[in-house]
């Protein structure tokens, strides 16, 4: 293996979590992540040579992630298929999580399992209603622990910038869930 091909599978190993989750974070449909990543990773093994180090390895793969996931999700395949609303995943994870109750099986593990992944769900969908500027901030700051600092390096934005679009994603994610919410209290009194 040449020099060339262990650094590219160092980074890999590496950073292979990292790619998938801000994959995910940026609106890639799980079927799809791995593709996605493996374009990621393609795309970084042809500029492996050109990094120059002026960033953190993580600061370079994320711009990479954001402009491959962005062509992703203007791809014909995607703008195919119908979007489904957070109150129609929350109704069908409730619908889940009720026959588990009633199945044989109920175990505390089995429902915590459901219940994480159904939170994870809603918020998911509660991110895609964010405008993608201030989702990658968000994402960036609240997911991925970046200092705002890091992010405005990242995005070649000032650092006033990213916290106004902190500010801004907190908000609209925050609006999200109280409509959700009000929805699912509607339906709940129905």
């Amino acid at each position: 293996m040449s020099a060339s091909e262990s650094d590219f599978r160092a980074l890999y190993e590496a950073h292979f979590e990292f790619v998938w989750r801000s994959l995910r974070r940026l609106g890639v449909r799980e079927p799809d992540v791995l593709d996605v990543a493996q374009k990621v990773f393609l795309v970084a093994h042809l500029k492996l040579a050109e990094f120059e180090g002026r960033s953190r390895v993580a600061t370079w793969l994320f711009s990479i992630c954001q402009r491959v996931a962005s062509d992703y999700r203007r791809s014909a395949p995607v703008r195919r298929e119908v979007a489904t609303e957070a109150s129609e995943l929350e109704r069908v994870s409730e619908a889940a999580i009720a026959a588990t109750h009633s199945a044989a099986f109920t175990s505390g593990v089995v429902l915590e399992q459901l219940e994480a992944r159904q939170r994870a769900r809603l918020a998911e969908a509660i991110l895609d209603k964010v405008p993608q500027t201030q989702r990658v901030v968000l994402v960036l700051f609240e997911l991925e622990g970046m200092s705002g600092e890091e992010i405005a390096e990242l995005l070649e934005v000032s650092v006033g910038t990213v916290r106004s679009r902190l500010r801004l994603a907190r908000e609209a994610f925050s609006r999200e869930a109280k409509r959700l919410a009000v929805e699912s209290a509607r339906k709940e009194a129905v």
